[in-house]
């Protein structure tokens, strides 16, 4: 039997992020015995070793490194079914249909693109309401795969476009963002070389697929953290030049020549049937 129950899967994908029966009976809050039993009954249905157990806690074998994978995005792809259907069937106050679209946006990017097209999707005939949810870092792409956002205005190179549809929209470059005082405030321009190794000026971390890349720089939780660190003469920070939007006095802003361009895009998912959505793809495109 090929068909998998999304409870199955739910335990299967506890036990192997937490690589403990113990902590995943835990995470669902049930006792271990059944967990355990249930996670057997799977592997026996597939034919298939999913996890190595020892006395230290379990690893995956590689089709459990595959249902790993393929579970995540399964779960994801139901909450997403739930969370958009339950906005599918919103009301107003009184009482009517309500159309409403969730954008995601990485906090602190785009900012004037992003005013202009909810400026000019706000003027179009029957135009939704859209609901703008700031993310981290890198965390548009999540909000897509499992619901909690419609559509995102996403960043290549930094962020992955795999598995949706996407409009470019626009290319520019990035920048060194430092603090006002600092001698390199003056330069006409930085390469990364220089950005990446000024001994007084950390580069500032941000997470990277569960964890920090290495350095000496602050790890970096969320935009106003960023913000009054550089002001503070803690840390320095690559972006794209639409930054200069939210800049303080304290900030100075300087092209880093090297620095590949960054594009962005609007993204959604490809079995994407709302009208609404695509009335809002076309009125990015115009812009």
């Amino acid at each position: 039997m090929d068909a998998l129950e999304t409870r199955e899967l739910r335990y299967f994908v506890a036990v192997a992020e937490e690589r403990h029966f113990g902590r995943a009976a835990e995470r669902l809050g049930i006792a271990q015995p059944p967990l355990s039993r249930a996670i057997q009954q799977l592997e026996r249905r597939l034919g298939v070793r999913l996890l190595e157990r020892d006395r230290r806690g379990v690893s995956l074998t590689g089709a459990g490194e595959m249902l790993l994978h393929e579970g995540r995005a399964a779960l994801d792809a139901v909450t997403a079914a739930a969370r958009r259907t339950r906005r599918a069937g919103g009301v107003d106050g009184s009482g009517r249909p309500r159309d409403r679209l969730v954008l995601a946006v990485k906090s602190g990017a785009s900012h004037e693109l992003l005013h202009k097209l909810l400026d000019a999707y706000a003027a179009e005939p029957a135009a939704a309401e859209i609901e703008v949810l700031l993310s981290g870092t890198c965390e548009q792409e999540g909000m897509l795969r499992d619901g909690r956002a419609d559509v995102a205005l996403m960043h290549a190179p930094f962020n992955s476009l795999a598995g949706f549809d996407s409009e470019e929209l626009t290319t520019e470059g990035q920048v060194a963002i430092l603090p006002a005082g600092h001698p390199l405030a003056a330069r006409a321009s930085l390469s990364l070389a220089e950005v990446s190794d000024i001994p007084d000026l950390p580069l500032a971390r941000w997470p990277r697929h569960g964890g920090y890349p290495p350095g000496p720089g602050p790890e970096i939780h969320d935009q106003g953290q960023l913000t009054q660190l550089i002001a503070l003469g803690r840390t320095v920070a690559l972006y794209p030049e639409s930054a200069r939007a939210w800049l303080w006095a304290e900030h100075a802003v300087v092209p880093v020549t090297d620095a590949p361009p960054v594009v962005t895009h609007i993204a959604w998912p490809t079995h994407s049937r709302s009208l609404a959505l695509a009335a809002l793809v076309r009125t990015a495109t115009r812009l």
